[in-house]
């Protein structure tokens, strides 16, 4: 009974980090490039991030809050939306030192670098590679299709929605899961979340080359002559291309431009390439 009462008083005595540490973390990560430099890349970020955990372990003045701010302006670097459960782990970790626990600041800074790497391999295809470009995809085609405002308003709210959603339940886990996070990033987590969302980016795009892709070939196939039933029709290319599938010479200008790219072609030269080439059939009576 004696015993139990002890750990409990000693579990009382432990300082915990609030919720409100958490929301300052979260609403600090919004800036967190905003003090990049080409020598420790996003350190001083991350320190300002992770800066009101911090204050809250340990003492103002204390050696223990010098060292806390020295060990987080070691190098860092990594997709800045991914740096999130990094941010967790760090504050849980600097929670259990603050209570007494031993965790050397080599261990502390190991864990950091070892995260950056995998994590940035998946933010940069989930994020720059599939979720931007499809809600930008989405809001543009509103705008093309009925010029209303409504498509950039629609692309900036869901993307800081789903920004900032993503980076506090990422803060949160990451907290949460503390050092065991680890092990869940040495599982196939990360391959899994990188594949399903290729997958998912590869579906949307493909189903929007129609709309935004458009390849008339304007060139006479034949003429139908004029019957007493029916008028004379002229067939183009492009209404046999339709006939076999709408939409195949998008597709197929799609899959080009992805081989040029695949061979490292430079982007500039294919667009410029896509232009001149455009501009000579057109004068040739091939496309319209």
């Amino acid at each position: 009974m004696k015993e139990n009462l002890n750990t409990q008083m000693n579990d009382n005595k432990k300082i915990r980090l609030t919720k409100g540490d958490l929301i300052s973390i979260w609403l600090r990560q919004n800036l967190f490039q905003g003090s990049w430099n080409y020598e420790r890349m996003q350190a001083l970020g991350f320190l300002y991030v992770i800066n009101p955990a911090i204050k809250r372990l340990y003492p103002k003045g204390s050696k223990e809050r010098q060292d806390a701010l020295k060990r987080h302006l070691e190098f860092f670097n990594t997709h800045p939306y991914v740096a999130n459960p990094i941010f967790g782990v760090t504050a849980a970790m600097e929670e259990q030192r603050a209570n007494g626990q031993e965790i050397p600041d080599q261990t502390i800074n190991s864990l950091k670098v070892g995260m950056m790497g995998p994590l940035a391999g998946v933010g940069d295809p989930i994020f720059w590679g599939t979720l931007r470009p499809v809600l930008a995809a989405l809001g543009a085609g509103i705008s093309i299709q009925s010029g209303s405002l409504m498509g950039p308003l629609i692309f900036f709210f869901s993307w800081n929605i789903i920004r900032l959603a993503f980076a506090w339940v990422c803060i949160k886990y990451g907290y949460e899961r503390g050092v065991d996070l680890v092990s869940d990033m040495q599982g196939n987590l990360l391959n899994k979340l990188t594949t399903g969302a290729s997958i998912v980016g590869l579906f949307i795009m493909g189903a929007l080359i129609k709309n935004w892709t458009t390849i008339n070939f304007v060139k006479v196939a034949y003429v139908i002559p004029k019957t007493a039933e029916s008028a004379e029709k002229i067939v183009t290319y492009q209404n046999i291309l339709d006939d076999l599938l709408p939409g195949i010479a998008a597709l197929g200008l799609t899959f080009i431009v992805m081989k040029l790219l695949e061979k490292k072609v430079n982007v500039l030269t294919i667009i410029f390439g896509i232009f001149v080439i455009g501009i000579v059939l057109n004068a040739l009576g091939i496309l319209g």
